[in-house]
């Protein structure tokens, strides 16, 4: 019993008319997929490489540009936030030393 459940030089392997069919039948899908797919390949590498017109590109253009407008609007605002903080700060600590030096 245990021998029959151990691999050695003797173990048999046998497969059935149905498994071979099976394996061939896979086989050949797996060959015809591959083939499928390299000539689906070559052809995407025959054509022709996408343009870009004139009006798509002055149209993407733009929008970078606006894009940039409105980044340097908002860094502006933000440098004018932080400015007005930092008075804010001053003015506070200006008092705390003037409270600090009247005690």
């Amino acid at each position: 019993m245990s021998s029959d459940k151990n691999l050695s030089p003797e173990s048999k392997f046998t497969l059935s008319l149905k498994e071979m069919v099976a394996m061939a039948i896979g086989f050949a899908s797996l060959v015809g997929m591959y083939y499928t797919l390299q000539a689906q390949i070559q052809t995407a590498m025959e054509l022709p490489k996408p343009e870009v017109n004139a009006i798509e590109f002055k149209y993407k253009d733009e929008l970078v540009r606006s894009t940039i407008d409105n980044i340097q609007s908002d860094v502006t605002n933000i440098k004018d936030d932080v400015n007005e903080i930092k008075e804010s700060l001053a003015k506070m600590d200006e008092r705390l030393y003037e409270i600090s030096r009247k005690k």
